[in-house]
């Protein structure tokens, strides 16, 4: 194995950063600050979606990026594919960098987009070290995204062995999975002859050792950056915070330029106490952003109650001031339309009970995954039991039928809220984001915290 070094320059999970050109344009510096003869630029997925801008642009605003820091390798996420597989394969076309997937296959069974250039591993040269690549994406991304049922991802540990024995038999210096699995990677470091794991989906910064493997996830909306090093040691890993780092103006600017020519700026309401869209805020239970998508959607449809699911309101800057309507679309940034369902009083608890942490499939034990507008509701997150709920200020009825206003996502998905199918799928409207708007300019933007939800045991901790 050579002792030369090799630097990976790892970001993952950009998202909404691109509706904060400043974001892109230091996210661009920072790399291109750390960039030279002997670093691989390296993306682990969810970098063309979600936001504003890739709503507009079908995801296309990501090859400033790409073009911008010069991508080598990079591997998909799950919303790498919100805009459908064909427009996944236009951007594999034309952006720089190799597109790495052991496990995503097209439905004739054919591996996905390989006439764009799509490949299993791939080798990468610096300096004389040799470098191989694996890229793996999360299995249930099908489950995810309603847009990518028609491709299929097969087991990322089976079709990562396979590979990574590949380029162990070719003599690569060192083996490196690109993967968008999130937890799943200590699997990838038990299991796999590796020696890192650059990671992404999970949205916590991470830095850890398996098995004596390197795992490392930069977090979210493109605030750091992860320079690994590879010298024929332990490799190591230095963390560089995006916004301390060096802005690259001519990309901040074409991002601008994108933003203008769509005309998000329109101001629809004002916001005099800013609204926090954090992930402390929108999994821990009742907030202000929260209450406010979900009173949107049950006034559109008149519902009974309105549900949002906390992962769906997406991390960025507080609704402050002048709210445009590129501000409402980056909270919901999904082409989902409101969805209203028929649920009798006692599926009516079953949904409730599955917004805890406890009994979903990904997150935190502790995190509150939904959040409510006609409903108030008592958990006890010690035993994880539902101790009391109202709709309307009545308890519910076990037997009457109660309209809830949501998002179409929760019908397909069987991650969260798996009560709701097609079954339960009801009268349609239009797409969410457009519910918010319409509601900003009708009614207003002044949620407050109304004790909707009630975590007995957390609050009075």
């Amino acid at each position: 194995m050579s002792d030369s070094p090799l630097r990976h320059l790892h970001y993952s999970d950009v998202e909404n950063a691109y509706d904060r050109p400043d974001r892109i344009g230091r996210l661009t510096g920072t790399i291109r600050s750390l960039d030279g003869p002997d670093a691989v630029v390296a993306g682990t997925g969810d970098t063309t979606s979600p936001g504003v801008l890739p709503l507009v642009t079908e995801g296309r605003q990501a090859l400033d990026f790409y073009e911008g820091v010069g991508t080598a390798v990079e591997t998909f996420g799950n919303h790498d594919f919100d805009f459908g597989p064909d427009a996944t394969r236009d951007v594999v076309a034309d952006s720089p960098q190799t597109w790495v997937s052991a496990n995503a296959w097209d439905a004739d069974g054919g591996r996905f987009a390989a006439d764009e250039g799509v490949v299993p591993r791939t080798v990468v040269e610096r300096e004389g070290v040799r470098v191989g690549f694996v890229g793996v994406t999360a299995p249930e991304t099908g489950d995810l995204n309603p847009m990518a049922t028609d491709v299929d991802f097969s087991d990322p540990v089976a079709a990562a062995r396979e590979q990574v024995a590949a380029l162990r038999e070719e003599g690569v210096d060192y083996v490196v999975v690109l993967s968008h699995l999130g937890t799943p990677d200590e699997e990838l470091a038990v299991e796999l002859d590796v020696d890192v794991v650059l990671g992404g989906h999970l949205h916590a910064e991470t830095r850890e050792r398996v098995a004596g493997t390197l795992i490392v996830r930069p977090g979210v909306n493109g605030g750091i950056v992860h320079e690994v090093t590879l010298d024929g040691g332990e490799p190591t890993v230095e963390r560089h915070a995006v916004d301390e780092g060096p802005m690259a103006d001519d990309v901040a600017d074409a991002l601008r330029d994108r933003m203008a020519a769509a005309g998000l700026d329109e101001v629809v309401a004002t916001v005099d106490e800013p609204i926090e869209r954090t992930e402390a805020t929108v999994f821990r239970g009742e907030s202000r952003i929260g209450n406010f998508v979900a009173d949107a959607y049950r006034w559109v449809a008149d519902a009974d109650v309105g549900l949002q699911n906390s992962g769906g309101i997406r991390e960025g800057e507080p609704l402050d001031g002048d709210v445009t309507v590129a501000d409402l679309m980056s909270v919901v940034p999904f082409e989902e339309d409101v969805i209203v369902g028929e649920l009798t009083g006692r599926e009516l608890l079953t949904l409730l009970r599955q917004s805890s942490g406890a009994v979903v499939s990904f997150g935190q034990a502790d995190w509150w995954h939904g959040h409510v507008s006609g409903i108030e509701l008592v958990w006890d997150h010690a035993t994880d039991e539902l101790v009391e709920a109202r709709v309307g200020g009545d308890p519910v009825d076990l037997d009457a039928t109660y309209t809830v206003a949501t998002t179409d996502y929760l019908f397909h998905s069987e991650q969260e809220f798996p009560l709701l199918d097609d079954e339960h799928r009801g009268e349609r409207f239009y797409t969410q984001y457009d519910v918010l708007v319409d509601y900003a300019r009708e009614v207003g933007i002044d949620a407050e915290i109304e004790g909707r939800i009630v975590r007995r045991s957390v609050e009075s901790a």
